[in-house]
This record gives structure tokens, sequence and C-alpha cells, in this order.
């Protein structure tokens, strides 16, 4: 796939024209302004009038040009296409993993899957769950300068545990603690920038109504992964509230309703959300005839749902740091969709546009601890930039149609995302 039109060398930019919108808590539009970038970095912020001489001018004819998004979770083996038949994921992963030949392809897949990130807007992404090494293969891959595309925050494979969510397809299976400290170890050979615990069951893993999300992971295994990536200084993500805070876990994936207790855990552990609406929606909103959701599935997709938008909105109410991700993989949710997430946040949440998109940019780049280098449009800071013909600000559906894409200092002129046909 080919997706950098205009050339993959860096270069001297000068973005005239264009309407900054900074990626702060309290960004206003600013006009009249030009953004000179010179190989991966935003140089300086000049006035209209400044010499750019040296610079490959770009007129942004009016546009608006902020950070680029920040997924921060998702997995990048699954496409997000719905099917009306569910597949063995454990069965598919042995297949593809049991040969070179297979391993090639799946690598082939989720390099796709980062470019479409990309080119919808993502310059950076923070995987939770794949294939063996891949994630981090490609991101190595990116960061040596043999392919281009969005920085990547690579969990490679999770650990779980029998019968756990994901067990022996995207997430090792943990019988003991000693087994979890194992695995954890194992996955750091490769050098991932974070650890993924499975704690708890996905909707589709519930046997009963009102059962979603139920505890699978034993604390003291729990207790044993957090240690282990503590000590080797990664941090830890995993689903599941209270067990996880009470043991480690850095930022908690999803959500779920939240008392005070929670409320307090997350203070006194430092931690943060990172909330998905995306996943549960389908299930919880859609006509079951479009989703192919089972009564079940629908009920407990209600209950998961409406648990997100209570830790969500009790978070942001108790100045707990809360970011996005759209958890690419789920039925309906694909590599393209970031921009519903910030929707959803603004529709379900009830937080401002603007708010939605600081939380996508600066409010993720600090959760993710990266936000000395992006996240933000100021000097020193990696160029990574999208533009809008509109104003997110007036309308995150703006988001939609990204004009221009920058990763990096590398230039996507125009990028092209290949929709799923409904």
């Amino acid at each position: 796939l080919h997706f950098f039109q205009g050339g993959t060398e860096k270069m001297k930019y000068a973005l005239v024209n264009g309407i900054i919108l900074d990626g702060t808590q309290d960004m206003e539009p600013q006009s009249g302004k030009i953004i000179l970038v010179d190989g991966e970095k935003i140089a300086a912020i000049v006035d209209g009038n400044a010499d750019i001489s040296g610079y490959e001018k770009i007129d942004l004819g009016g546009k608006y040009i902020m950070p680029g998004l920040i997924n921060m979770h998702l997995h990048l083996p699954s496409s997000g296409k719905p099917k009306k038949k569910e597949s063995d994921p454990k069965k598919l992963v042995k297949i593809m993993t049991s040969n070179n030949l297979f391993r090639k392809i799946i690598k082939a897949v989720c390099r796709s899957a980062t470019q479409m990130q990309l080119n919808s807007g993502v310059t950076t992404i923070r995987t939770v769950g794949g294939v063996e090494n891949a994630d981090s293969s490609i991101r190595d891959d990116i960061n040596a300068g043999k392919t281009v595309g969005p920085r990547i925050l690579a969990a490679n494979m999770a650990v779980s545990v029998p019968d756990g969510h994901m067990a022996g397809s995207l997430a090792y299976i943990a019988e003991s603690p000693e087994q979890a400290r194992d695995f954890v170890a194992k996955i750091a050979e490769d050098k991932p920038d974070l650890i993924k615990l499975m704690i708890t069951g996905g909707v589709l893993d519930a046997k009963v109504k009102g059962e979603p999300g139920a505890l699978k992971m034993p604390p003291e295994v729990v207790k044993a992964a957090c240690d282990e990536a503590h000590k080797r200084g990664l941090i830890v993500a995993a689903q599941g509230v209270r067990v996880a805070l009470e043991n480690g876990v850095d930022t908690i994936e999803h959500g779920a309703k939240a008392d005070d207790e929670i409320i307090s855990l997350f203070k006194e552990k430092h931690a943060a959300l990172i909330t998905t609406l995306s996943p549960a929606l389908p299930f919880a909103l859609f006509d079951r005839s479009v989703s192919h959701a089972t009564e079940l599935s629908q009920f407990n997709g209600k209950v998961v749902f409406e648990g997100i938008i209570d830790c969500s909105e009790k978070c942001l109410a108790n100045g707990i740091p809360v970011g996005l991700g759209t958890d690419t993989g789920c039925p309906f949710i694909t590599h393209y969709d970031m921009w519903r997430e910030l929707v959803y946040f603004h529709k379900y949440c009830g937080v401002s546009n603007r708010f939605a998109l600081y939380t996508a940019t600066k409010r993720n780049a600090e959760i993710a601890h990266i936000d000395d280098i992006t996240g933000t449009v100021e000097p020193g800071k990696c160029a990574d930039l999208i533009v809008t013909e509109k104003n997110p600000i007036d309308d995150l559906t703006a988001l939609r149609d990204v004009k221009m894409v920058m990763a990096r200092g590398k230039l996507i002129r125009e990028p092209k995302v290949k929709k799923y046909e409904n």
C-alpha cells in the first residue's frame, strides 16, 4: 500500500494561511501565524509576514490545523468489520503463527491497520493486545525509517488466565503468579512500551445477564504481573477497576460504575482512565437486526456502556485523568473511526467539543507520558499535525474527513482511507 503522496523524504515546510488549534484545554483558533517544520519537529511558529525562504510553502487555504489524534486503545490484527458469525480467535491465531509465511501475513495486516489509523488523522497509537511481537516489530520498522506510520506504543501479547478474555489468542495464559511474572518477562524481551493484562471478561464472554466484565484474574496474579512490569520500568494497562487499582494497574481501560472507594483508589494510585465508548455502543444501542447481537449481549452491552459513561463522568468530576481510545477490532469499530470516539465522548459524557479534542491530543499524550514529544502544536514538539476543512470545535464530525496529515514531519498531502461497505 503506497500511501504517501508526494514522496516520503524529510523536508522543511512552512504551513501558511491555516487556523491553529493548539491542543491545549482552553484552545482558541489562532490566525495569522506560520508553522515552520524542520525535519521531524516544529521549529517555530512565526508571524504571517515572516521570512520563509528555505522552506517549502504549503498554503492551507484557511483550513484548521491541530495536533494529530492519539488513540490509546486498539488491537491491530482485527479490522472491526462486523461479522454475522463469530470466529474462533484462538484457532485463527494458532494457524496464523504456525509458520513464517503466515507471520509475515499477520504483520502485513497489522501494518496496513497502522496506515489506516494514520491516514484517518491518528498520528500516535497505543496497542493493547496483539499477535506475538508484530506490534513492536512494526514500531521498530517505523522508528528505523523502513516504513512510515504513526508513533506506536506497543504492548504486544497481553497476559490472561485460563478461560480469560483473549486467552490463547492475543494473550498468554497464566495459571499462577509465577507464570504471570514469567510471561511479563517474556513479553519484555521485545522491549514493549507497556504491559496489558486481561483481568476481566468481555461483553461476549458473559454467559448470564448482568455479568459482563466478570473478574477472571485473581488479585495475586494481577499484583505479580504489575510488580514484574514496574520492576522493568513498564506501565500496566488493564480492564477491570477495583482489583486492578488495588494491585498496581496504571491505566484502567474501558471503566465500570464507580463508587467513592474506586474514585479514592484512582487518586491514591495516581491512575488514569481510558474511556472507550465505541465498542459497547453497537451492542447497547443498535437494533439487533443490525448488530447481530443476542439478547444477552445487548443487555450486557447496555450495562457496560452505562458503566463506562458513569466512570468517565465521575473521574472527570474528581480531577482524575481521562483519555480516549476506540478498542478497534471490536465489531463496527474500524481503524478509521477515532473521530467517532470524540463525538461519543461529547454526546454521552457531556464534555465540550473543545475538551474532547484536547483529550484526544494533549491529555492522551500526558497519560501516555509522551507530552514532551507530541500532543500540542508548539515549537520543539514533533510535527504530528492534521488539517480539516471545518472547525472541530464547532462540529467534531469535521475530523471525519482529514485533508492532510503530517507524522514526525513526513507529509501525506491527500490521505486516503478505503472504507468498508455497509
